[in-house]
């Protein structure tokens, strides 16, 4: 029997509307493989054309932190998307952490299927710093499962992505930026691009080959990818003002209060 998606989307809508730890989905309901994943995650869309991806565990660090080998993606929503800064209620967000990232514009489509890094190169328009919001909505990875975890998005909740009008990013080193993520606490981390896949285009070749983009039917010009953070998140304890950023790119801010 053809695995149905909309269960399984509708429960984790209620579980997140619920504010609790997602557990195994019931056996009846919960997707077994990265297909069965994607095609929850984009009922869980419900027909809403997004305004992009994220990619998650595209880092050797954040590989490692999560107990994964390969990336995950997640679609995003319009409004879930800010630009240069936003201000949000910390209490609207459950378990709320940030990440130190750098993030894509798509000037032209990219179609679902094998994707080279110089076509990636190639139908990429703007290049930025980028701060993702993640929720830890879970309970034990292993026992959650990949293609579940994959269903929900993988942790994403919110972004901050920065302006790359006027930055001659094809000029810079992108595979060998530095990136810092700070706190108003004191609290830092850093990384660097070459960690992710070993070239940050190399996520956003990956993703237009994964199960993911096939399920949502491609990648469009306008779309907006996170590549995937150069440091293992930032959990909050509570209200925070977070910096991310990548010299010479504009930096972005999130203030949650």
């Amino acid at each position: 029997m053809a695995f149905d998606p909309v269960p399984a989307a509708i429960a984790l809508r209620a579980i997140r509307q619920d504010r609790i730890v997602l557990t195994p989905l019931p056996p009846g309901i919960a997707p077994t493989t990265e297909a069965e994943g994607a095609a929850v995650q984009h009922a869980l869309a419900g027909g809403a054309a997004p305004v992009g991806f994220k990619i998650g565990a595209t880092g050797k660090r954040m590989q490692v932190y999560l107990g994964i080998d390969g990336p995950i993606a997640g679609f995003m929503r319009h409004q879930d998307v800010y630009h240069g800064h936003a201000d949000l209620r910390f209490a609207d967000f459950i378990n709320p952490g940030v990440e130190c990232e750098v993030a894509v514009r798509l000037a032209r489509d990219l179609p679902p299927g094998p994707c080279s890094l110089n076509q990636a190169l190639a139908a990429v328009g703007e290049f930025f710093a980028g701060i993702e919001i993640v929720e830890n909505r879970y309970g034990d990875l292993k026992e959650l499962g990949t293609p579940t975890l994959l269903a929900d998005q993988m942790y994403h909740c919110a972004a901050v992505i920065g302006d790359g009008n006027g930055i001659d990013w094809r000029a810079l080193d992108i595979g060998a930026l530095r990136g810092s993520i700070s706190l108003d606490d004191g609290t830092t981390d850093e990384g660097i691009t070459s960690d992710l896949l070993g070239h940050p285009l190399n996520g956003l070749a990956w993703l237009a080959g994964s199960a993911e983009i096939a399920a949502f039917g491609g990648l469009k010009a306008g779309h907006v990818v996170m590549l995937g953070s150069v440091t293992p998140p930032i959990w909050l304890n509570g209200p925070a003002t977070v910096t991310v950023s990548f010299p010479p790119l504009p930096a972005v801010t999130v203030r949650l209060s």
